[in-house]
């Protein structure tokens, strides 16, 4: 039979290494996250000045003026297009990156709570006589930071889908804004 000492000991060691665990796989998804973000960004460089290239050139070849105007508002549209697809693209890997780190840590979370609640239990078991009252409120306190743990994730989750709600509006409400200003005629 082990000490609470040594089961203390113990639990502090598997809970370093949980926590190193986590902070390993936080770190392994941010940076995936990033990279995933520097593609983006690159891809978008890339086109972005292969479309200045062509749309430059066009521009150059006009033969008057009216030509010139016809030239750039036909590049707006296109434009506005890319710029829609891109922060829909920036989104989907926010989110994403966001569920993969959200789910760790309620992974994690999930885990240390079992294994307080094991520690807890094996003490309790190994408890001098009288000590009762004290394992009660220790068994108490748990309860109630786990329930307030657990109403923390819930309203973070609620906020994050809010807000998540509000740019994807925010993104259709710009793209039905622009596609209504492609389709007003060009005053000549």
């Amino acid at each position: 039979m082990s000490t609470v000492a040594e089961q203390f000991s113990a639990a502090a060691k598997a809970n370093f290494e949980a926590n190193l665990a986590l902070y390993t796989d936080f770190t392994t998804k941010a940076f995936a996250g990033v990279e995933k973000l520097i593609d983006l960004n690159l891809t978008a460089a890339k086109a972005s000045l292969e479309d200045s290239q062509a749309a430059t050139k066009k521009l150059l070849a006009a033969k008057d003026l009216q030509e010139f105007f016809s030239l750039s508002v036909a590049q707006a549209q296109p434009n506005t297009e890319k710029a829609i697809a891109y922060g829909r693209h920036l989104a989907s890997i926010a989110t994403s990156t966001h569920a993969d780190l959200t789910k760790a840590a309620e992974a994690q979370a999930a885990e240390t709570k079992r294994k307080i609640i094991d520690f807890v239990e094996q003490a309790s078991k190994n408890a001098p006589p009288g000590t009762e009252g004290a394992v009660a409120f220790v068994k108490s306190a748990i309860g109630n930071a786990n329930a307030g743990y657990e109403q923390i994730a819930k309203s973070t989750k609620q906020a994050v889908e809010v807000i998540e709600s509000n740019v994807n509006s925010a993104v259709d409400q710009f793209t039905l804004a622009a596609s209504k200003s492609a389709e007003r005629p060009v005053k000549k």
